[in-house]
């Protein structure tokens, strides 16, 4: 085994930080789709902007995708729809685990397959495990699964959660283990003034693939009014809900450009959602609010963490009337909306919500953790508390 870098320095000096990811979250792949303006949404150079840790004291690697003949790809496709998490694609990078000094997640899915490593070797290194869904369906989860899961979970050194619904599960569950809440943030550095705009004819921006977009809610709301025009940008949406719905168009986003025209044709932008527990739609709503666009958004999963109702229009999630009211209300009062997107675009930035400070938040746990500091962490004044629960 290595001798811990940050260990044996006492943490003054960089440490090595390896992010795996997803197989197609390659960090190469990604740069030439962010370089080629084919990367969707706004995004960072490296994935979710981990490779900014790189300024804050890291020295960050990526995972990387291997090269694979078809019976190895059937095979690490099958063994992941057995076990829920890919393994294999983990264990192509074991010698990276080794090698670092803190092995940092995207999701559930990444941190029980490093977690499910780590076991089968010895490996030592620290791990920070971001969840997601994984407590959305907890209670669905097959006893074999379940006990799986947790000895996996027990590996991890750190949970940390976007949303304070799905962490308060976890800390049910898992009272012993360090839970940490870091919120989400994209790259904020470029911001479209809130403004004015023509209200005729009125249009609706929706966004997003989660699982838990609620498309039968915005279209009941707006199926039988012909006056509001609806542009849907998801390729998950199931054809048969809106191809008898005139004033909606529905199609995938082929490059940020076309999302940046999107969100400048849109009086508003719509989030329908199901009840959940991960803060689903947190990253439209905060592409929305870079645009200058006001925000409904279903009041689910944890959303007034990031922004109050003073900052997005929030309604009851699965409520079609509400819905229709608030975005009618966002068509009566212009001036009021403006309002509103003016003083969400103001939580959006260095010391509020951004990808540097969502990536600074991983930075002081994994200095938490290595160290053992007992002094305050001296990295940045834009460092903010990382709420804890241990």
């Amino acid at each position: 085994m290595s001798v811990s870098h940050a260990d044996q320095f006492g943490c003054g000096t960089k440490l090595r930080v390896f992010v795996h990811l997803a197989e197609n979250k390659d960090a190469l792949r990604w740069k030439a789709a962010w370089d080629a303006g084919t990367l969707v949404g706004v995004n960072d150079e490296t994935p979710y902007g981990y490779g900014r840790a790189n300024a804050f004291g890291c020295a960050v690697s990526f995972s990387k995708s291997s090269r694979e003949r078809w019976t190895g790809k059937l095979l690490r496709y099958g063994a992941r729809l057995i076990l829920g998490f890919d393994i294999l694609h983990a264990w192509h990078q074991r010698h990276e685990f080794e090698n670092a000094d803190v092995i940092w997640t995207h999701t559930e899915s990444q941190y029980l397959a490093v977690a499910g490593v780590v076991r089968l070797t010895g490996i030592k290194t620290k791990i920070i495990g971001q969840t997601v869904w994984l407590f959305d369906h907890w209670s669905k989860l097959s006893l074999p699964k379940r006990y799986l899961y947790a000895y996996l979970i027990k590996r991890v050194d750190v949970l940390t959660f976007l949303s304070t619904g799905n962490m308060q599960v976890a800390d049910r569950l898992f009272p012993d283990t360090d839970l940490r809440l870091v919120p989400f943030g994209i790259p904020a550095e470029a911001k479209v003034p809130p403004r004015m705009r023509d209200q005729a004819p009125f249009r609706i921006l929706a966004i997003g693939n989660d699982r838990h977009r609620d498309w039968p809610a915005l279209l009941e709301a707006v199926r039988s009014q012909s006056d509001l025009l609806v542009t849907i940008l998801s390729g998950t949406i199931p054809k048969r809900l809106f191809q008898d719905i005139p004033n909606v168009e529905v199609r995938s986003a082929q490059s940020a450009e076309e999302l940046r025209n999107a969100f400048e044709a849109a009086n508003v932008a719509c989030i329908p959602l199901q009840p959940n527990l991960h803060a689903s739609g947190i990253t439209a709503i905060q592409e929305a609010v870079l645009a200058g666009v006001p925000v409904v958004a279903s009041d689910t999963g944890g959303l007034r963490h990031y922004f109050s109702d003073s900052e997005v229009h929030y309604v009851p999630p699965s409520d079609p009337a509400a819905l229709l009211q608030a975005l009618l209300d966002i068509r009566h009062r212009p001036d009021d909306a403006r309002q509103m997107a003016v003083k969400a675009q103001a939580r959006m930035g260095s010391g509020g919500l951004s990808a540097s400070d969502y990536i600074l938040s991983h930075v002081r746990i994994s200095r938490d953790i290595l160290c053992e500091r007992t002094e305050p962490l001296a990295l940045t004044e834009a460092v903010q508390p990382v709420d804890k629960i241990a």
